[in-house]
């Protein structure tokens, strides 16, 4: 492609950002976004602390956010938080895939049919990102707001999506890696997690039972493409005293025809 014709957008020669080439002011600015979007509000000093910055600073850098509606505070807390504009901007994420609608009505569908909470998950850099949610009306339920990351190896759309990959992909995701455990039921070596896998594919749904949060537990299956390509991953959350072992099956089939209702909207074969 000759130069005057070359796509705009990144400078020639871009092969990824170097330090040498990053904006400061930018680079502290989206710093004071993740720490925000990570919490449930935090005041100036204390936004400063956990950045290592003088209040000063802090408070030029979110003057500026709060001008573009990036941030907001709140009159009776002072506490600072993301605000309305950062949620329009990443929600531009989702709209590259039509999977949130298409799987909408189905989640809402399993929220009711099981009582339980529905979510939706798509694989980031070896994690699940949690994209949607329909949440139960009961007081004690599982909870995973959009933007969540979880380790794939210890949630059910992680499994449910590993379930989906080539032996050769799990190798390059997991070679030399610890499995972190977050409970005693945590799957910690790769040789389990491949048997998970394995009962993963001949159930048709994968199960989180407390692996991840103790007294909680996943039923998911994955969403395909029309390529047969696995694009996302369908799940029902909710505490062990009401997603008993005798209704992991009852559910895990609701959720693995769920996904695969959603799977033909998106033109995955039959």
């Amino acid at each position: 492609m000759e130069a005057g014709n070359r796509r705009r957008g990144r400078p020639k020669g871009f092969g990824g950002a170097k330090p040498a080439d990053t904006i400061q002011a930018l680079d502290r600015a989206l710093d004071v976004l993740d720490v925000l979007a990570a919490s449930d509000g935090l005041t100036l000093s204390e936004l400063a602390g956990r950045l290592d910055q003088s209040v000063a600073t802090m408070h030029r850098v979110l003057a500026t956010l709060e001008r573009r509606a990036f941030v907001e505070i709140s009159a009776d807390r002072q506490e600072w938080h993301v605000g309305a504009e950062a949620y329009r901007l990443g929600s531009a994420f989702l709209r590259r895939s039509n999977v949130v609608e298409r799987s909408r009505s189905t989640m809402w569908a399993l929220m009711q049919e099981t009582g339980e909470t529905s979510n939706l998950g798509v694989e980031k850099e070896g994690h699940v990102l949690f994209v949607s949610q329909v949440e139960t009306h009961e007081t004690i339920r599982a909870f995973f707001p959009p933007g969540t990351l979880s380790p794939l190896h210890a949630s059910g759309i992680g499994k449910a999506l590993l379930g989906t990959f080539e032996p050769a992909r799990i190798d390059r995701l997991f070679r030399g890696k610890d499995l972190e455990r977050f409970t005693d039921k945590t799957v910690a070596t790769l040789a389990q997690l491949r048997d998970e896998i394995a009962a993963t594919r001949a159930r048709g749904y994968a199960i989180d039972d407390e692996e991840r949060t103790t007294g909680m537990r996943c039923v998911a299956a994955p969403i395909l493409n029309v390529h047969g390509e696995a694009v996302a991953g369908i799940s029902v959350s909710g505490p062990t005293h009401r997603v008993t072992d005798e209704r992991v099956r009852e559910i895990g089939e609701r959720v693995r025809k769920g996904a695969a209702a959603v799977s033909r909207l998106l033109g995955a074969p039959r």
